[in-house]
């Protein structure tokens, strides 16, 4: 069982208080040559803070289902630590940052978890890593990807108990210059960028800077604002710059939006862009013929023909009867990368699966092989995806690399 810094401190007391008050004789147990301190054959406790209702309850609620499929397997095969099996510790945060906090701590102090998985999204993963933090119990996102939630930007340093899974905004311009210079053998770019966003002017300025060291020509800014419903003046003035390809990081309502005015002007040029454009609601916005010769960068594809990737499908199509997503995909990986950092870490303390996690080099998980940096974010492959009529379509794995 683990406990919070709080707790043994109070427990300390209390002992010192009973020795105080003197030791009465004790019948024997018959265990004096076990160590109880060392939790040998208890449980080791997951703590989950999980979106499960409220306004993004499909991301919580999928990637909960990657996790507990992950852990029901990882105990099958004899659990971790040399036989202790797994137990996950669900509470729902409703979607709220305020209950977020609630929950973290409860997983934290009364629980008394090793670790925690979760929440899913950067606003909520915001509000749950001060806890996190104060209680020295690492805490390791699968799907928050905003630069911030592992660095703490005043001292440019990683939060000590603050992990990720899943890549972060920015790397995706990095993978996103090299897919458009090396891939697609494209050299003149123009760029777009919603100027009210930190995501999409996070990702636009990596991205001009990493295509420019590649030996690629930036020959076009433009900036719209999400509220923006007619961008014919700016898409104009991309259009007379002739580029050969529009780099455009942003959310699928302004996208879909922005390539159908494109195309109805005759711009065919491909678009490229982030995780942004993952909605249904794009082809919907956009029209399926509009967004042929369009590409982003995605976390994960179902489609993608790698053995490990092959077998996670059919693992959660068995288990669940529905095609897993990129938020089932990163929970399954998120908490075989917890397991593995437990038995790297040879306990179940909190400080040693800490460091266990940032130590990570070369782990192989379905979403791609990760190494853990300086900053608690993973280098890992990113996938490229394709939209055919609509479909959104495997078209390749890109390693970020240095230009």
């Amino acid at each position: 069982m683990r406990f919070s810094k709080k707790m043994l401190v109070f427990f300390a007391i209390m002992l010192i208080a009973a020795l105080g008050a003197g030791c009465g004789g004790q019948e024997p147990t018959g265990n004096e040559g076990e160590n109880p301190a060392d939790g040998a054959g208890e449980p080791v406790k997951i703590g989950l803070n999980f979106e499960l209702s409220g306004d993004v309850a499909t991301y919580g609620g999928n990637g909960v289902k990657g996790i507990e499929m992950a852990a029901k397997e990882i105990n099958a095969k004899g659990g971790v630590l040399g036989g202790r099996q797994i137990e996950l510790v669900k509470v729902d945060n409703k979607s709220d940052a305020a209950e977020v906090t609630n929950v973290q701590t409860r997983l934290l102090t009364v629980e008394n978890v090793a670790a925690t998985i979760g929440p899913a999204t950067s606003t909520n993963s915001l509000a749950a890593i001060p806890v996190a933090m104060e209680n020295e119990i690492p805490l390791l996102t699968p799907s928050a990807t905003a630069d911030k939630v592992t660095v703490d930007e005043a001292t440019g340093k990683a939060k000590e108990y603050a992990f990720r899974l899943c890549f972060y905004d920015s790397l995706q311009g990095n993978i996103g210059a090299n897919f458009i210079y090396n891939n697609l053998g494209l050299k003149k770019a123009a760029v777009y960028i919603d100027t009210n966003s930190d995501y999409s002017k996070a990702i636009g300025s990596v991205f001009k800077k990493d295509f420019t060291a590649l030996g690629g020509e930036v020959i076009a800014e433009e900036n719209y604002v999400k509220t923006d419903q007619d961008y014919k003046a700016t898409l104009t003035r991309i259009k007379n710059a002739k580029p050969e390809v529009i780099y455009l990081p942003g959310y699928y309502n302004n996208v879909g939006l922005i390539v159908k005015q494109a195309r109805e002007m005759g711009i065919t040029v491909p678009f490229v862009g982030a995780d942004g454009y993952d909605s249904p609601d794009l082809v919907k916005l956009g029209g399926a013929k509009n967004l042929n010769n369009v590409f982003f960068t995605n976390h994960y594809s179902s489609q993608d023909t790698d053995p490990k990737v092959r077998a996670f499908v059919e693992a959660f199509k068995a288990e669940y009867g529905d095609v897993p997503d990129a938020f089932a995909a990163m929970g399954y990986d998120a908490m075989y990368l917890m397991a593995d950092a437990i038995n790297r870490a040879g306990s179940d303390d909190p400080i040693a699966i800490k460091d266990a996690l940032a130590a990570t080099k070369d782990f192989p998980a379905v979403t791609g092989t990760l190494t853990m940096d300086d900053k608690h974010n993973p280098i890992k492959s990113v996938v490229i995806l394709e939209l055919v009529d609509g479909v959104p379509t495997f078209k390749d794995k890109i390693d970020p690399i240095q230009p």
